[in-house]
C-alpha cells in the first residue's frame, strides 16, 4: 500500500549559516556601529537584541533576507513580542517551528476527509502519514493539501509504493 509521510522541518546547520551571515553584515553596518545589535541561537528559538524598534525591525527583515538566500522558508519563524531588556533595550524571540502541532494536522485531516479522496490520514508524533490505494490518490492528496492556505511550511517524505 503506497504511503507517505507529511512533515514539517526546518534545517538547522543552514539556519546556523544564515545567522552568521547575518551578524557578519550587522557587524559591518554603518547604521549598527556602536550599537548593541545582536542575534543568537538558543536550541529551537532566535534571540534578536536591539537598541530600539527601529534597528529591531531591521534585524528582522536583515534575517528574513538572509534566511531566504540559504532557502530557508521564513514562515517557519514565529516572531513573539518585543520586550524591555537591560540597558534601555529591546529583546525579541522568534520561535523556529518543528513538527506539525495537532491543530494544524486535525485542520489538514478534515479537509482530506471533506474532499473523500480515498486515502487514510494518520497522525504519528509531529507528522501525518497517508497511506492509500492508489499513487494517483496520494498525488491527490498533496496536491490537496498544498492548495491549502497553511502557515507553516510542509515538506512530502518519505514515499514508498
Amino acid at each position: 500500500m503506497p504511503t507517505f509521510d507529511i512533515v514539517s522541518r526546518t534545517d538547522l546547520p543552514e539556519v546556523d549559516n544564515a545567522l552568521q551571515s547575518a551578524k557578519r553584515e550587522i557587524e559591518t553596518r554603518y547604521d549598527f556601529k556602536g550599537s548593541q545589535c545582536s542575534i543568537e541561537r538558543e536550541g529551537e528559538a532566535l534571540i534578536l537584541r536591539a537598541d530600539d524598534d527601529f534597528k529591531l525591525k531591521q534585524i528582522q527583515e536583515l534575517l528574513r533576507g538572509h534566511m531566504g538566500k540559504r532557502k530557508v522558508d521564513t514562515r517557519a519563524f514565529d516572531f513573539g513580542k518585543p520586550e524591555k531588556a537591560a540597558g534601555n533595550t529591546l529583546r525579541q524571540t522568534v520561535k523556529i517551528k518543528q513538527g506539525i502541532e495537532r491543530e494544524l494536522a486535525q485542520t489538514i485531516i478534515k479537509a482530506v476527509k471533506t474532499a473523500k479522496l480515498k486515502v487514510q490520514v494518520a497522525i504519528q508524533g509531529d507528522e501525518l502519514r497517508v497511506s492509500g490505494k492508489k499513487r494517483d490518490d496520494l498525488q491527490d492528496a498533496i496536491a490537496l493539501v498544498k492548495d491549502q492556505k497553511i502557515e507553516q511550511p510542509l515538506q512530502y517524505v518519505n514515499f514508498r509504493d
